[in-house]
């Protein structure tokens, strides 16, 4: 079994590596174009937050549609860190991070009481006034938007810090605390018999949700120049709701793949600006009909999987004959 992970671990660096060096490379020698370029960058903070999102969402069973707000506090603090205050770039997105991550634990100790329906209305509220008060601070640009924010965001930032997101992610569902998660989300009332104080771990669940996401809006705040509060309404939120939905609840890679396929999704529409929201509502209707478990279920793709393909078809072909 250890060789087996050593070999998986192993195999996973080299292609992370081989992905790092090659985009690196071809970013250098500018290869790639501009808007090739964007969305990887879109597509390494989508992976952040949809991961992030699905800690929350998919793992602990909570229903929060208020991503966006984290964002919008992560990104508003770093670029008034690098803009009004003169610090670097990372510790403006440390204090992003640990921003959104304050503001998650406080909205997560009286909301996340709540169940259902009734949560997703208190983080859409939450998502709505974080906006609202963006709008209005005049500091920080108000509705105009928070102009000259320096172009630091790259390949390499995003990378890895997409990377560190997923396997930080990863680690804590396989420690005490991430099972304490699954099982609030598999029977909430049977883990608090068993002595698990769910609120706890709902709320630490919330909070690392929140910090990535802030991490998130960091990258996105030092890329597009400019933030405006519109950039993180109630649809933004939504955009990751389904990319977790559409991966599957409760699994890390079925998130990544969503992420890729919607942004690339998103991408290649943009030529039909006015069809490009049914096309896309279309395609995901079909999904959910066919695949309502997403992508990948509540499973993580691995070596394993082509392996058992493999036998099944050697099964298959000894049966025919």
């Amino acid at each position: 079994m250890k060789k087996m992970m050593n070999k998986h671990t192993i195999i996973t660096i080299i292609v992370l590596i081989l992905l790092y060096g090659s985009v690196q490379a071809s970013i250098l020698l500018e290869t790639i174009n501009p808007f090739y370029q964007l969305n990887l960058i879109l597509i390494c903070i989508n992976i952040i937050l949809a991961v992030s999102l699905n800690l929350i969402n998919g793992f602990t069973g909570q229903f929060s549609i208020g991503h966006a707000g984290f964002m919008a506090i992560g990104a508003y603090t770093s670029a008034i860190m690098t803009v009004k205050l003169g610090q670097s770039f990372p510790l403006a997105i440390l204090a992003g991070a640990v921003a959104a991550a304050i503001v998650g634990f406080l909205i997560g100790l009286p909301t996340l009481r709540l169940k259902g329906d009734y949560l997703a209305i208190a983080t859409l509220g939450f998502g709505e006034i974080i906006k609202v008060l963006f709008v209005n601070f005049e500091y920080v640009g108000g509705a105009s938007g928070f102009h000259g924010i320096p172009h630091i965001t790259t390949w390499t930032w995003v990378f890895f810090i997409a990377l560190f997101t997923v396997v930080f992610i990863r680690n804590f569902i396989d420690s005490s605390h991430g099972r304490a998660c699954i099982s609030i989300r598999e029977d909430e009332i049977a883990a608090e018999t068993m002595g698990i104080n769910t609120t706890k771990y709902k709320v630490m669940a919330f909070t690392i949700g929140a910090f990535f996401a802030g991490t998130a809006g960091a990258l996105f705040a030092h890329y597009f120049y400019i933030l405006q509060p519109s950039n993180f309404g109630f649809l933004r939120s939504v955009d990751y709701l389904v990319m977790v939905v559409l991966g599957g609840l409760g699994s890390i890679t079925g998130s990544i793949l969503a992420a890729i396929a919607l942004t690339i999704l998103n991408a290649a529409l943009q030529s039909v600006a006015e069809l490009r929201m049914v096309i896309y509502s279309l395609l995901l209707i079909v999904i959910m009909i066919f695949r309502p478990q997403g992508l990948m279920g509540n499973k993580e793709f691995s070596l394993k999987m082509f392996k058992r393909l493999g036998r099944g078809e050697k099964h298959g072909s000894v049966g025919n004959r």
